[in-house]
């Protein structure tokens, strides 16, 4: 069990030990509490700028724009990529441990808000994730061995205090988007950004291992592979969501650039904490 919020913690980390605990009145009111302040003002900022989003397809072709856009490269990932010491690769893992090690755990939520055909589409996404019940091929045990290998703890309270805000923000988002959102869309298309993203972003931290002799980069380089098939699953419960209920593409579109902002964010000061700190 994760321990209590103390007084000292940061918002975000806060929010991030509510969403963990036993959910009882007061650890749900004081959630709201911190999310109204921060997530609800997010998604009404980029609902204001969102596009006019016309159908499925012209939210398929947005996002083919959105990630094309990010594929164009960053100094911040090429930096990691070719530059980074073993050191600073190393602070960048230890910065997304909390992540790693609860990977997908927090996507459970939404299943009972889909209707039955897209639960499918995600649940065979959720399966890989977990190995296939597999432990050796469950995705944090991946990460597990990355750490074992650059000699950083294997437990989440050792990483708690040394997690940057930004990181936090993209671990509490899924809560939100699996639990408290109104329109579930929000988080089919948090998902399908991320499953979609993954396969060119990972190459950054797989490149990394590679020329720095990491030999538990398996982490990386099985999400180069298996996200290309979670972002067509994705796709698919976007389209069975919307044959069994409608769909609202704007709010799919809102989930994306949320997403998207909040991992960007996180990716981006890791990169730049672990080059200030060597």
């Amino acid at each position: 069990m994760m321990p209590a919020p103390r007084p000292t913690d940061s918002a975000p980390k806060r929010l991030f030990l509510l969403n963990r605990c036993r959910p009882t009145s007061a650890a749900v009111a004081a959630i709201e509490e911190l999310e109204a302040d921060w997530i609800h003002l997010l998604v009404a900022r980029i609902t204001a700028d969102a596009p006019h989003v016309a159908s499925r397809a012209d939210w398929r072709r947005r996002l083919d724009g959105l990630l094309a856009e990010e594929r164009a490269g960053s100094l911040v990932g090429t930096y990691l990529a070719e530059k980074a010491t073993h050191a600073q690769l190393t602070y960048v893992v230890r910065e997304f441990a909390l992540d790693g090690l609860t990977e997908a755990q927090n996507f459970f939520p939404a299943i009972p808000r889909l209707p039955i055909k897209a639960q499918m589409a995600v649940m065979r996404v959720l399966i890989d994730e977990f190995g296939c019940g597999n432990l050796k091929q469950a995705h944090s045990q991946l990460y597990l061995d990355l750490l074992a290998e650059l000699g950083l703890p294997q437990d989440l309270e050792s990483f708690l205090d040394t997690t940057g805000d930004e990181t936090y923000h993209f671990l509490n988002v899924f809560y939100w988007l699996t639990q408290r959102a109104e329109h579930v869309e929000y988080f089919l298309g948090g998902l399908a950004y991320l499953e979609a993203s993954i396969p060119h972003a990972f190459t950054v931290q797989a490149r990394a291992c590679a020329r720095l002799g990491v030999t538990n980069g398996r982490y990386y380089t099985e999400h180069l592979h298996i996200d290309t098939f979670h972002m067509e699953e994705m796709q698919l419960a976007i389209k069975e969501y919307e044959a069994a209920r409608g769909l609202d593409p704007v709010k799919v579109w809102v989930g994306a650039v949320l997403v998207s902002e909040l991992i960007g964010g996180a990716f981006d000061a890791a990169v730049e904490r672990a080059k200030e700190a060597a």
